[in-house]
């Protein structure tokens, strides 16, 4: 490195400036994942992957993505530094979403044309079960404590609850039409689910496993059917949700205190999924149809950029 270009690392880097950060985002329609630089707001590369990819979470190390390529009938290991594929896990047939445990050592499959969950054990690369659930099961995430896996069925309008130990069922929870997604607050203690035909997002108690709070989205000057709730995620300190509202182009943001919806950020269209930066100064999503991904500073709640990044973006995972 030059000197001159050297003293300026050092000075950026003593003021905190210089941040390692990769965004990857599978482009269901380019068979590519795309790798964004957020920092600079540039789109660094994009790699094939297989056909159809969708689901992408990172391992707890870092070290390797996992990608469902639906049309493959796989879920793809791929190294995070070299993006190189180094193994493929037996997911059952067209992957899309599934959950990885907080250990890192099972991924969970929802296989929506089976009706079942698939887990796989990921050292032997082996399906160890497979569990038996409602009709079209989609939205998938293990709790932070690792005791439950929350499996939400679209057609039977359910949540399974199943322990992790055992792989069963203990209870389901009816709730509104379509549940499509699911997640945690991160003591584990809340369960938030949304549900795209009614527009609305439920809040869990966990012990209970009972709703305690319905919530009804509306966007001034978007007509009710465009708003259509999906992916959603709590900050690691319980004070604000996020929900993507699909067609309404806008992500809601909840306090998860009071649940009263503080605003709406408009993003790009067709918001799907969600991701925070690693210290939650941001947050990504991916615009299916409108092919980028928006950036929101959360200290400010405002968008600060769109990044082109190919055709379709689904998924997305954030490597420190």
């Amino acid at each position: 490195m030059k000197k001159k270009n050297f003293g300026l690392f050092l000075a950026l880097a003593l003021t905190g400036t210089v941040q390692a950060e990769s965004v990857f985002v599978t482009l269901e329609k380019d068979n590519a994942l795309a790798v964004v630089d957020p920092i600079t707001g540039t789109l660094i590369k994009t790699v094939p992957i297989g056909q159809r990819p969708r689901g992408i979470t990172i391992s707890p190390d870092n070290k390797f993505l996992y990608i469902a390529t639906s049309d493959d009938n796989t879920i793809k290991i791929i190294d995070a530094e070299t993006l190189k594929e180094v193994g493929q896990l037996p997911s059952g047939d067209d992957p899309e979403t599934f959950a990885l445990n907080p250990a890192g050592d099972k991924i969970y499959v929802s296989n929506e044309d089976d009706s079942l969950v698939t887990v796989i054990d990921i050292a032997s690369k082996k399906a160890v079960k497979q569990i038996k659930v409602g009709v079209e099961p989609e939205g998938i995430i293990v709790s932070p404590d690792n005791k439950w896996l929350i499996s939400a069925s679209e057609t039977t309008n359910m949540v399974h609850w199943i322990d992790t130990k055992t792989n069963t069922i203990v209870e389901n929870t009816l709730v509104d039409p379509r549940p499509r997604a699911v997640g945690f607050t991160a003591d584990s203690q809340q369960l938030w689910v949304t549900s795209e035909m009614a527009g609305t997002l439920m809040i869990l108690d966990v012990k209970t496993k009972q709703i305690i709070k319905t919530i009804k989205f509306e966007v001034a000057g978007v007509t009710a059917d465009k708003i259509q709730p999906v992916g959603v995620i709590i900050d690691k300190d319980s004070n604000r949700g996020y929900v993507a509202l699909g067609p309404a182009n806008r992500v809601a943001v909840v306090n998860a205190k009071t649940f009263a919806v503080e605003k709406t950020l408009l993003v790009g269209q067709r918001v799907w999924n969600l991701a925070f930066s690693p210290d939650q100064k941001r947050l990504y999503t991916t615009n299916g149809t409108s092919n980028d991904i928006s950036i929101i500073d959360l200290d400010s709640q405002t968008v600060t950029k769109s990044i082109g990044v190919g055709n379709y973006p689904w998924g997305v995972a954030v490597k420190p």
